[in-house]
């Protein structure tokens, strides 16, 4: 049984550790299906419940000494995990990997990459955050509107009709696109500018299993090219930094703001590493989960023809084919109340992970020092107690309208609710209703949509569809979706 320095063992009820495997085995059922595996524990033991009786387990965490995992859901698991802001700590999207950063002069760049506000807690969590705020301003977000439209455009625009397509696909490098070209101010469609193609390449390798299985920096292994990934990005980005400083404030990118940032009253500002810690964050924040978001948005409202009907009518009427402005965007209901319904439905961030900095009290259970807490922001958003029928996709669901941030939060709650929150919704209408009035997408026959992603909630084998001109045949393609979305979303099956 895992212990902590006081003595105290982690006592929530869970599944016994497998007898061959151990607790390996309740590991690996998280990873293969984090959301179907924990459905069955919560109906099994309640509301909050170990990966393992006993503890032992350490997912994510990179301190020395993990008591054990902890998954819990409801509105008050959430108020108190996302508001006890000195008891539930966070750390770097580098996990268990971030232990490594000072083993040599290979790892150094793991002291920064995926850190950002992910990576500093109290105090400092604060005065990063207020340094990074102006970047989000409302006014600032509403700049970038021209970029999205012109981006979104040129993507569109390379779509052929009656072709078949990767959806999930074209979504990741449109988002990608956006996010190279806000954050950094450079465009990866344009020859030159791959730093955000980078970024990706190492966010995606990062996440893979076989980095934390294989941890040794040998050719061919797949660690020692993320290793040589980050040290690629580290030199770019550095230059990239010294690039813009020598240009001034001059520029609108998110990078270029933050290289002006300065603390009112102490005056501090951030350090280079940190620089290159929160674009990384950023870049991943508000990349990945937005073109999830399309997918899943899209795929929805392909199985509910009358809802996509509705949503045309609504976007016919005012953008009458444009792309919309800053002020039409909240003139579109229909179109909001659809996305917030997608991010209910089908979270592209189905955890909120923490680790407890001092010993604590959550569900009547006292948690060690170092206990890894994972908030199912999925399991809530399907509770019958606080939305009736809870797998109907149905925008116009009444309860949302009084639910708080604690019963919907797609982008968590508290003092670390997302700071790109507002940017990611603009991107995502926009997106949405330029393509939507342009394009009719139809899934392939007989489409197999299952889940996967811990971090972030992703289709597994991509997202194929038919790219149609805007007939509003809308029936066509309707049902016949295989795959476990279906426990997560009813849907017709013609």
């Amino acid at each position: 049984m895992a212990t902590t320095t006081n003595n105290l063992a982690l006592t929530v009820p869970g599944p016994q550790p497998a007898k061959l495997f151990g607790r390996s085995t309740n590991l690996f059922r998280f990873v293969k299906d984090s959301v179907g595996y924990t459905r069955q524990l919560f109906e099994t033991y309640g509301p909050i419940v170990s990966l393992a009786y006993g503890g032992g387990t350490n997912i994510y965490s990179p301190l020395p000494n993990c008591p054990g995992t902890v998954f819990v859901y409801g509105p008050e698991f959430v108020r108190q995990v996302a508001t006890e802001h000195e008891v539930y700590y966070k750390y770097p999207l580098s996990g268990k990997m971030y232990r490594q950063r000072s083993r040599c002069e290979r790892t150094e760049p793991l002291k920064h990459f995926g850190v950002g506000l992910f990576g500093v807690n109290s105090e400092q969590h604060r005065q990063h955050r207020q340094l990074l705020m102006p970047a989000f301003h409302k006014q600032r977000i509403e700049s970038y509107r021209n970029d999205i439209v012109s981006i979104t455009q040129v993507v569109l625009d390379q779509l052929g009709v009656v072709q078949q397509y990767d959806i999930a696909e074209i979504m990741r490098l449109l988002t990608l696109r956006v996010a190279t070209k806000t954050l950094f101010g450079e465009d990866i469609g344009i020859e030159g500018g791959n730093t955000g193609r980078l970024l990706q390449d190492t966010l995606a390798l990062l996440g893979t299993p076989q980095v934390a299985l294989l941890p040794w920096d040998l050719p061919g292994f797949p660690y020692h090219r993320l290793l040589n990934l980050m040290a690629q990005l580290d030199d770019q980005m550095r230059a990239l930094i010294q690039h813009k400083r020598g240009r001034g404030s001059d520029q609108p990118d998110v990078l270029s703001m933050l290289l002006q940032a300065r603390d009112e009253e102490s005056g501090a500002f951030l350090s280079e590493d940190e620089l290159l810690g929160h674009t990384g964050v950023i870049f991943a924040a508000g990349h990945e989960t937005s073109s999830n978001a399309l997918t899943w948005t899209l795929f929805l409202l392909t199985q509910h023809p009358q809802i996509a009907a509705d949503l045309l009518d609504e976007l016919d009427s005012l953008l009458k084919g444009e792309a919309p402005t800053v002020e039409q965007l909240s003139q579109l209901p229909l179109l909001e109340r659809v996305i917030k319904e997608s991010l209910r439905i089908l979270p592209p961030v189905p955890w909120n992970g923490r680790v407890t900095a001092s010993p604590t009290q959550l569900g009547g259970y006292t948690l060690p020092t170092g206990t890894e807490v994972f908030v199912s922001i999925y399991q809530t958003h399907h509770m019958p107690e606080l939305y009736s029928h809870p797998e109907a996709f149905n925008p116009h669901r009444p309860e949302a309208l009084a639910l708080n941030t604690f019963e919907y939060n797609p982008f968590s709650a508290g003092p670390r609710t997302c700071i790109g929150a507002a940017f990611a919704m603009m991107e995502i209408k926009i997106v949405l209703a330029m393509l939507l009035q342009r394009f009719r997408l139809q899934c392939v026959p007989r489409i197999k949509v299952d889940r996967t992603g811990l971090i972030v909630m992703a289709p597994k084998q991509g997202m194929p569809m038919i790219v149609h001109k805007q007939d509003r045949l809308l029936n066509l393609g309707v049902g016949q979706v295989r795959g476990n979305v279906r426990d997560m979303v009813n849907l017709p099956s013609y």
